[in-house]
């Protein structure tokens, strides 16, 4: 017995005297032993004890290692998966499509504010961005593709191919050559072109690890972090025709001294400090989606064996009867026995032959004792098409897509629902677009405009001050980007709509062409135009016209009598 002191001896005796304090009560879903503030940080809990991330920077997230093996899973996934394939497919086809074009907007209050010019207005705009966006076709649209670096696609088809890798490798990757001697020749009439480059290619030189001041080949200013160079392999590093290529890597500048862009490189920021994306849209969902993939399969081979072995005929006599019967001691001695394959084969001999039909449905003829037994295993599983549907849902919400984009399957949903779901996809696929038109396509078209600025001479307002074009390059170089339009499910309730919302003031011609045609006003004006001309050459009623015959007749000819006049 240990003996205390009496100072401890008088401690411990108030502590054991001093009355115990009410049990707190638990509150009632309580989980958090730790007794930390939020049950999503409990370190002990059953439920959230194995899950553990780490705090990472936006570059350290997508490091070399990590960023290959995502980019190369998906796109493995999206070459031989159907699902995947066609979700990129519907993003491309509403993002892009066949035509990705702009449509000149300058900036005239800005410059009429800052030059004091006041013939920098409406009807100017107007005519700067008619003479632009004609010499942009001639560029974007040659059918030599002068545009393109290699001469193979045009512009809208190079952002076809850009927006792909933005989608499956999570960057978009372009250099802007200067080719002057193209205009030499004589062939090409600008100097500016556009070569997209695999984001491969994109990386540090000799694979060094990451440093203060380049990442994943991104070269950045050390204090206020912007790129300021781009480290790019002179060939891909699969390539074997091109070893010596694949191990040395140029140095591409983001911009010129003066603000030219020479290097185009976008992807979508997640974090803040981030250098260089490498997540495409699959990454959330990639391996459900390969999970799926795999069960389809299963299910599928299990139905094609269904298919082939539909029946069997069993027979009454077991191995080990059968061994006794031919007095051998075991099944095996028994199908070695000269004897016992005689039987067998007599057995068989029974069954050829006998083909006997009725009105050509086979009668069987089986041997004494024998019966057919059918295969009934239940393919596919009774879950599956539930379990493909929720794993489809999943997909679609991190593609930014209806499910009904993705499995391609309308026969559930009805005008209402799909309109809505539509409607949200459009959303995304809007945003998508203004995106990628911002971090991509328009530095590339201010390097074209910034030459065009030059040898064309665009139609400028005279008497006044002009500010230069790289002082300006964001007045002169505003512009809305049209790509395929919304589309129709109703054509006659939503073109009612549309027309409601020009009436009324709340919506314009621009507007509603850019939105739901993907087309430009003016186009639509100019086509008009020569159209009516025809009809009344013609002498056509005009579409929409619903004056009697007489009228028109009339009409016509007091107009032909005024123009004889």
């Amino acid at each position: 017995m240990a003996i205390l002191s009496p100072r401890r001896a008088a401690l411990q005796r108030g502590r054991r005297a001093a009355p115990k304090a009410p049990a707190r009560p638990r509150p009632m879903g309580l989980h958090n032993p730790s007794n930390m503030p939020y049950d999503g940080a409990d370190y002990y809990g059953q439920h959230n004890q194995q899950w553990m991330p780490g705090l990472r920077s936006g570059d350290s997230t997508i490091g070399a290692s990590q960023r290959d093996t995502l980019v190369a899973r998906m796109r493995d996934l999206v070459r031989n998966d159907g699902w995947a394939s066609g979700a990129v497919t519907r993003i491309l086809d509403s993002v892009v499509g066949v035509s990705l074009r702009p449509v000149s907007k300058p900036d005239h209050r800005w410059l009429r504010h800052v030059s004091g010019n006041s013939r920098f207005d409406a009807s100017w705009a107007a005519e700067f961005s008619s003479f632009i966006d004609a010499h942009w076709r001639n560029w974007a649209d040659d059918p030599s593709h002068y545009n393109d670096t290699e001469r193979q696609l045009t512009f809208s088809q190079q952002m076809h191919l850009a927006m792909r890798h933005l989608l499956i490798d999570g960057d978009a990757l372009a250099v802007l050559p200067w080719l002057e001697e193209r205009v030499c020749l004589g062939g090409a009439r600008y100097a500016t072109s556009v070569q997209i480059v695999d984001t491969d290619r994109l990386s540090n030189p000799d694979n060094q690890y990451d440093l203060s001041t380049i990442r994943n080949g991104v070269e950045v200013d050390p204090i206020t972090g912007e790129p300021i160079a781009y480290h790019i392999r002179e060939a891909h590093p699969d390539d074997y025709f091109a070893v010596a290529q694949s191990t040395r890597w140029a140095r591409y500048p983001k911009e010129t001294a003066f603000g030219r862009p020479i290097t185009v490189h976008h992807f979508e920021r997640h974090q803040a400090g981030q250098h260089r994306g490498g997540a495409g849209i699959f990454a959330p969902v990639i391996t459900r989606m390969k999970m799926l993939a795999r069960y389809d399969t299963a299910e599928l081979d299990a139905a094609i064996v269904n298919a082939v072995f539909a029946a069997f005929i069993e027979t009454p006599y077991d191995p080990q009867s059968t061994a006794e019967a031919l007095g051998a001691t075991s099944a095996s001695e028994a199908l070695g026995n000269p004897a016992g394959w005689a039987g067998w084969d007599e057995r068989v001999a029974y069954h050829d032959g006998r083909n006997l039909s009725l009105q050509g449905s086979r009668i069987p003829m089986l041997s004494p004792g024998e019966k057919i037994t059918s295969v009934t295993a239940a393919r596919p599983a009774s879950g599956f098409a539930d379990f493909e549907k929720t794993v489809l849902r999943n997909v679609a919400s991190a593609a930014g897509l209806s499910p009904m984009q993705v499995s391609n399957d309308w026969s559930d949903v009805n005008y209402s629902s799909a309109r809505a779901a539509l409607l949200e996809a459009y959303k995304t696929t809007d945003r998508r677009r203004l995106d990628f038109c911002a971090g991509f396509a328009v530095p590339i078209r201010l390097a074209w405009l910034e030459e065009a600025m030059e040898s064309d001479r665009p139609p400028m307002p005279t008497g006044g001050a002009i500010p230069h074009f790289l002082e300006a390059r964001h007045a002169y170089g505003r512009v809305k980007w049209l790509g395929p339009g919304r589309g129709w499910i109703d054509p006659t309730k939503e073109r009612e709509g549309a027309l409601i919302g020009v009436q009324s003031g709340l919506s314009t011609l621009e507007d509603e062409a850019a939105m739901n045609e993907g087309r430009n006003w003016e186009d639509i004006l100019d086509q008009r135009k020569i159209e009516q001309e025809a009809f009344q050459k013609a002498g056509l009623r005009q579409p929409g016209d619903s004056r009697p015959d007489e009228a028109v007749s009339h009409d016509d000819s007091e107009n032909s009598g005024d123009s004889n006049e």
